[in-house]
């Protein structure tokens, strides 16, 4: 169901579509599933870098929560009878600090309008629909592209007829769809698991945890969805979660976790230099206690007697 207050984004999508197909089309033919699949691939790499920004802030945020793990532990020893007081004590250090534990949300709920209008205008070819700025030329192409056999505006539940008039087999298409549907389904799991991984690590106590482990072994279903959606569209799914895995991956390998030992000291692992530490900063690393003064031993000297006291001889 189209939109029309996104009708803006939907000619939007189409034109930088278009834009990237026909730089692609300069040394790759125009109607090649290897165009229409870099297509896609660049269209999720500059949409991905349009919201790095709330990447960096997401960043930002996880970074004051590693500065705030001694406190939090402080927090957690103070209260460790009360859960209660203690998860409001903590989520008002986090407030005060600016810290967000959900700001790995914004970067995910950014790529919905981009994902709704992808998904408006694949559709819009496969129905061989030629709307919002497209032509009847760049329908027909990517009709007749296919990636590994399998035709880009073909969906999994599609008729046999309507895959043949797509010009491929299927069989096969089936097969292709099935396999990109579980690359997306697994790189999903991996996603959210990391983050939710990251998150229970930094707040042990909080209160969403188990909300945030039953998010994690559904996501994958969530994937299974894509079975009616088209090639283009899954393909684009996959890139941008394997974009995700590995910016995150590559962030938390340079801002690693802050270590609590038995004693309750914590300290944070110097993290390795890089384009990311200097976009984001160091975390400081947890202050330590300046050690106490010691006792000042001061020694009873005994007093000086005359020599008469000690002799016991009496004074002529």
């Amino acid at each position: 169901m189209e939109l029309p207050f996104l009708n803006w984004l939907y000619t939007a999508v189409a034109w930088v579509i278009t834009q990237i197909h026909a730089g692609y089309s300069i040394f790759i033919p125009s109607s090649s599933g290897l165009n229409w699949a870099l297509t896609i691939i660049t269209l999720t790499v500059l949409m991905r870098l349009l919201i790095f920004p709330l990447f960096l802030k997401q960043m930002r945020s996880s970074r004051k929560m590693q500065e705030l793990a001694p406190k939090v532990q402080e927090l957690r020893k103070k209260y460790k009878n009360d859960k209660q007081r203690m998860n409001q004590e903590v989520m008002r250090l986090y407030q005060e600090a600016g810290a967000n534990p959900l700001g790995g949300c914004l970067p995910i709920l950014a790529q919905f309008p981009i994902f709704i209008s992808m998904f408006t205008v694949l559709r819009a070819i496969a129905e061989d629909r030629a709307v919002f700025g497209m032509t009847k030329e760049l329908v027909n192409s990517a009709r007749a592209a296919h990636v590994i056999g399998a035709p880009l505006a073909a969906k999994f539940f599609d008729s046999a007829e309507v895959i043949h008039s797509l010009g491929a087999q299927p069989v096969q298409t089936k097969i292709v769809l099935a396999c990109f549907v579980a690359i997306s389904s697994c790189t999903t799991f991996l996603t959210v698991r990391q983050s939710v991984k990251r998150s229970m690590a930094q707040m042990p106590d909080n209160p969403m945890a188990q909300q945030q482990k039953i998010l994690m072994y559904i996501s994958p279903l969530f994937a299974v969805f894509s079975l009616n959606f088209q090639l283009g569209l899954i393909l684009y799914w996959v890139t941008t979660n394997l974009w995700t895995l590995g910016q995150q991956h590559w962030f938390y390998s340079r801002h690693p976790m802050p270590v609590v030992d038995e004693k309750g000291n914590v300290t944070t692992p110097e993290p390795t230099n890089g384009i990311f530490t200097k976009l984001v900063g160091k975390p400081k690393a947890a202050a330590k206690p300046e050690p106490a003064p010691a006792p000042k031993i001061v020694r009873q000297q005994p007093t000086r007697q005359p020599r008469s006291k000690r002799t016991g001889s009496k004074k002529s």
